[in-house]
């Protein structure tokens, strides 16, 4: 079952009902910055989380005042639409609400009567049940300012913030992002936990390009050989990766392994990344067919 950490309590809960009604993935936004995108990307992964696990998913956006701008360099990173959650209402069916917003605003919900946001979060991080870097940096001015809390509690016309589970993520400097590569964006955002902070510089970038050029190419040839299945025992570990808080980092550990697995048949390598892929969307079979 796909499970996330709740910035209100701190502690992992259920990401779907139990019974398949829809999901509501809404992705509460002020701005169109680096930090913005990258709660899109995490409300896209539990998205598609859900789906794999065959629960219906109903993705919206509220809070923005450019939902199209933001929409467009969403779209750039790999980020499926999402509806604009002001306009739809709560929607027919929905079983259950999981809200993803910026860790500066689940802070300040905390303040307003939300209970306990970020500390039970950063407690679970510190604990070593994530990787995650530079915790003790105070976040940046800009960051925080995009992000202030709805005071008002709304949810986009959906009711109380305290009905939904929350989901906090961590900021990203800097706050305006190169997106000339939003593939290696993407990857640079995904190799580190969202509760963990990003710092989007030229070598993480250049690295991440370097990773997923890597990547493709090995996909490549491995499509050229007879297709194996994804070893039962393999698919079990990645779904329980991204099923585990959304844990994108394990995935693309497991990934590094299957590069370099030599009881691996290379057409069961390539399987298990166009697997792996529909959880991380980096477009690892686009050049399937493509090399010589």
């Amino acid at each position: 079952m796909l499970r996330i950490i709740d910035a209100r309590t701190g502690e992992p809960a259920p990401a779907a009902p139990a019974r398949r009604a829809p999901t509501r993935v809404e992705a509460h936004v002020r701005g169109r910055d680096a930090g913005a995108l990258r709660v899109l990307l995490v409300a896209d992964l539990l998205v598609r989380a859900l789906e794999l696990d065959g629960t219906p998913a109903w993705a919206v956006l509220t809070g923005t005042a450019e939902p199209d701008r933001l929409r467009k360099d969403a779209a750039a990173l790999g980020v499926r639409p999402f509806e604009d959650g002001a306009a739809t209402g709560p929607g027919p069916g929905t079983g259950q609400v999981v809200r993803v917003v910026a860790e500066a605003e689940a802070e300040a919900e905390a303040g307003t009567g939300v209970e306990a946001a970020a500390e039970p979060v950063a407690a679970c991080v510190s604990e070593g049940k994530h990787e995650s870097g530079n915790e003790g940096e105070a976040q940046d001015a800009d960051q925080s300012g995009d992000h202030d809390a709805d005071q008002s509690g709304e949810r986009g016309g959906d009711g109380d913030v305290r009905d939904a589970t929350t989901v906090a993520v961590a900021p990203v400097r800097p706050a305006a992002p190169d997106l000339a590569d939003p593939d290696a964006v993407r990857l640079a955002l995904l190799e580190r936990h969202h509760h963990a902070r990003v710092e989007l510089d030229a070598a993480v970038l250049d690295a991440a390009r370097d990773t997923l050029a890597r990547l493709r190419r090995a996909v490549a040839d491995w499509a050229r050989h007879p297709s194996r299945p994804v070893p039962g025992e393999l698919r079990d570990r990645l779904r329980a990766a991204w099923e585990d808080d959304l844990d994108a980092p394990a995935v693309l550990r497991l990934l590094r392994r299957v590069e370099s697995d030599p009881d691996l048949a290379d057409g069961a390598r390539f399987e298990i990344c166009a697997y792996a892929d529909r959880f991380l969307g980096l477009h690892l079979t686009r050049d399937v067919g493509s090399t010589p």
